[in-house]
């Protein structure tokens, strides 16, 4: 099993997804684009894509001109049947990629909130775990519309659209699933000025709010990314039993 990982920013970090992805001996081959812009050029030479966050908006091509690539790649991926997954900027490429409207500067979260999960959602393997709500880490200020087609998985009072599905295997989340306890205080250490800057206060409560909500959202998160990787598993599975047919 070989996934594409796409970090858009420095210090993004897998976290919940790098133990579920260690615990299934899936290789993972990183793309900093962040660095030099390099993407996945053969499609055939991964069986997953993973698109992470980062600080831009998923319309910034000027300033971030290997977008409208990575756009298409995810869309390729996707429509190959290959699993696909794009986290916080991930899932608004994601949505982009399946034309929907992303929606600038409208819907800011921080820190750990209350997921809901909707009827869809309580159906779909990603989310069935957990009834009606999760509590998860975020960091977004933008949103996006539901793709045509996709299936809504997870809602918020600030983001509604929180999750969503499209076929079998492409799933976009604006929450991060992956961002558990170590994540998050490496992005403390890493990035105090913009936490200081978009959430006054947070630094300061860090440790009562970690207590209070991390062990929950650490273990939510990574349910959700074992459940993601069972179902590249079984895609795997089946491609194996075509192959030997």
């Amino acid at each position: 099993m070989r996934v594409a990982v796409v970090e858009n920013m420095r210090n993004t970090g897998l976290g919940a997804l790098a133990t579920a992805l260690s615990e299934a001996g899936a290789e993972i081959e990183w793309f900093r684009v962040w660095q030099d812009g390099i993407l996945p050029q053969d499609m055939a030479g991964h069986d997953a894509l993973v698109v992470l966050g980062g600080e831009q908006s998923a319309l910034d091509d000027e300033t971030h001109p290997y977008l409208p690539e990575l756009v298409r790649l995810t869309r390729r991926f996707g429509d190959a049947g290959k699993a696909v997954l794009g986290i916080c900027l991930g899932s608004q490429i994601l949505a982009r990629a399946y034309g929907a409207d992303n929606l600038l500067g409208v819907a800011r979260e921080f820190g750990w909130h209350n997921i809901g999960v909707t009827g869809e959602g309580r159906a779909d393997p990603l989310l069935s775990a957990f009834g009606g709500e999760f509590t998860i880490f975020e960091w977004h200020a933008d949103t996006f519309s539901l793709p045509e087609g996709a299936v809504h998985l997870a809602t918020s009072p600030v983001a509604e659209n929180q999750a969503f599905r499209i076929g079998r295997a492409v799933y976009g989340t604006q929450f991060h699933f992956e961002a558990n306890s170590a994540v998050v205080e490496e992005w403390k250490a890493d990035f105090p000025e913009t936490i200081a800057r978009i959430a006054p206060g947070w630094l300061e409560n860090h440790a009562e709010l970690a207590a209070r909500h991390a062990a929950a959202a650490d273990a939510a998160g990574l349910a959700i990314a074992r459940a993601w990787v069972r179902l590249f598993e079984q895609q795997e599975i089946v491609i194996l039993s075509q192959a030997s047919a």
